[in-house]
């Protein structure tokens, strides 16, 4: 049945779809990123297993396609603004753990018997963590926003531009050592150079009296938007590879192209399940190329590599942050982001074996490494705080007494008394403020992120930087002075951790010797008897409470005097 459904590529390619949706699902239960899921897929379906994989052709066009796909969303992303404002911690800890994971990953392929080149491109490969799954982890469990979050969204866009110019140089020298038989290399890698420069103007050109008035006009109709920035990935993909630069670099281009026009974030949210669709086919010829009993061969490379990159990777940005003046916590929680490799260092690897300095068993190693790191990873940033708490007696060494980066003192609170204090400063959690503020309540805000902290500061209320799940900032606070502790901060249950930032909060304030009262958000009714069982003296439903307000407007009730926060208004305005 399997082979007569091979014959044809359309057939296959419905398997294989059908195959991903299916080991999918099963990774999901597992909480694994689909990257696993779908290197799985080709694993099975490639010729150590069912061998069914037959359209190659056809999955190797639509691999490619996805590859281009990808780099234009990176350089879509690759903003000049942006990367001006990266702040220098992020390009401090990025270089820095590019350059330590480089050289002691190299020095250990040296120590496993690996070639010297063969240890260069596994040891750059380990440098590059994968900036979808980070992004994805850290967004569902809404830490995206936290000065960690920020931290590592910074040094990952280093590692983003680090990994083209390696591409890039990769590129020029393959063109080069390709043309050395025919005794022009010279010649070719400075019209591969002309090229590239060529490229270049031309993307300055476009962005400079081109890209605004085009994306304006096509942005009329989404859908042509969209098309043409497929059109956009797939020409430069195509210059790049005809002039020698390859398929990659090109893609980026197209990206870097339209970086800087406004409906940059309209096109990268348009493509991105785009590109989740191809690069299935990328990881699905990667998996099918694979010959599980070769792999064999590198069990052991592959675990020391993977126990280097889990524990290494996030000890060295640990030590950076550290030095740096960050403390202990930041730089853990950011450390663990860099515990996995991405799908870069695969696309990086196989280039060099394209090239031919490099064996396919490098890359099968190389791979062994990714689904180790990838999969456990996940359930290290997931479970981040758990980890924290188990490693936090043995980690002051990684910490700078004062810490001169993370300024905000809850210590400097603990004369003042404050009668409430809540923590979540968002819209809920900011009109309680002001409201408590204008009736004459002190009160004193807390939230991890830093624009949060600044915006209560703005407007005349005291705030401070800090985590509600972090016990050592929670029993710093002026917790014996108040009345009320308030908890605003969403919930958000994304599947990955049964964790509840509430009952964490509960149980941290009482055991830091907390008496008074606490009140919770909760904007679902079935949580409500589980809050009360934690501790909680009061449950706030903010809609049921709007609705109830509401209800009592329109029967005719007194409207009570509302408090105006324009400030606040006018950021969700211009967000929106």
């Amino acid at each position: 049945m399997i082979e007569a459904l091979t014959h044809s590529p359309f057939a296959e390619v419905a398997l294989l779809l059908v195959m991903a949706a299916a080991i999918g699902l099963f990774g999901i239960a597992l909480r694994q990123p689909l990257i696993v899921s779908f290197i799985a897929v080709g694993l099975i379906a490639g010729p150590s297993a069912l061998d069914v994989v037959r359209a190659d052709a056809q999955i190797d066009l639509l691999s490619q396609l996805g590859i281009a796909v990808l780099l234009f969303l990176v350089g879509i992303k690759l903003d000049v603004k942006l990367i001006r404002s990266l702040g220098a911690v992020s390009l401090t800890t990025g270089l820095g753990q590019v350059a330590f994971t480089s050289v002691f990953g190299f020095l250990i392929g040296l120590a496993l018997g690996l070639g010297a080149v063969t240890s260069l491109y596994v040891a750059v490969a380990l440098t590059f963590s994968s900036t979808i799954i980070i992004v994805k982890l850290l967004s569902d469990k809404r830490e995206i926003d936290s000065l960690h979050g920020q931290i590592a969204l910074g040094f990952l866009i280093v590692q983003d531009i680090v990994v083209v110019l390696a591409m890039i140089v990769l590129s020029a020298i393959g063109i080069g050592a390709a043309a050395e038989g025919g005794g022009q290399g010279g010649g070719t890698v400075m019209s591969v150079l002309v090229s590239g420069v060529a490229m270049v103007a031309l993307v300055v050109l476009f962005v400079r009296y081109i890209a605004d008035p085009l994306t304006e006009r096509l942005a009329r109709a989404q859908e042509l938007l969209v098309i043409f920035a497929i059109a956009m990935a797939a020409m430069f993909a195509a210059i790049g590879d005809f002039v020698g630069l390859g398929k990659e670099v090109g893609g980026l281009l197209a990206g870097v192209a339209l970086a800087s026009t406004p409906y940059r974030e309209t096109i990268a949210a348009r493509l991105a399940p785009l590109r989740d669709f191809l690069l299935l086919f990328f990881f699905i010829a990667l998996g099918a190329t694979l010959d599980l009993s070769l792999l064999g061969t590198h069990v052991t490379g592959a675990i020391v590599f993977s126990l280097f990159v889990l524990i290494g990777n996030p000890l060295i940005v640990l030590a950076i942050m550290g030095a740096m003046g960050y403390r202990k916590r930041t730089g853990f929680l950011a450390g663990l982001t860099v515990a996995q490799i991405s799908e870069f260092s695969l696309i990086f690897v196989a280039m060099g074996v394209s090239i031919g300095h490099v064996e396919e068993d490098a890359l099968g190693l190389v791979t062994m490494v990714g689904l180790v790191t990838i999969a456990a990873s996940t359930y290290m940033i997931t479970y981040s705080h758990r980890f924290y708490a188990l490693f936090e007696p043995v980690l002051g060494i990684f910490e700078r007494r004062g810490t001169p980066r993370e300024p905000y003192d809850a210590a400097a609170h603990r004369g003042d008394r404050y009668k409430v204090i809540v923590f979540g400063l968002g819209r809920f959690g900011t009109a309680i403020g002001m409201r408590l503020q204008k009736r004459g309540v002190t009160v004193l805000g807390a939230d991890f992120n830093p624009l949060s902290v600044r915006r209560w500061r703005e407007l005349g209320l005291a705030s401070e930087f800090g985590d509600a799940t972090d016990p050592e900032f929670v029993a710093e606070l002026p917790l014996s002075q108040a009345d009320w502790i308030v908890s605003t901060v969403p919930i958000h249950p994304t599947g990955l951790s049964h964790e509840d930032t509430r009952t964490t909060l509960i149980q941290l304030t009482r055991a830091a010797g907390f008496s008074g009262r606490i009140a919770v958000a909760s904007h679902h009714p079935r949580d409500t008897e589980a809050l009360f069982g934690a501790g909680a003296d009061i449950v706030l439903e903010p809609f049921q409470d709007a609705a109830d307000q509401a209800v009592d407007l329109l029967c005719g009730a007194p409207e009570k005097e509302r408090t105006e926060i324009p400030e606040i208004r006018t950021e969700e305005k211009q967000a929106s």
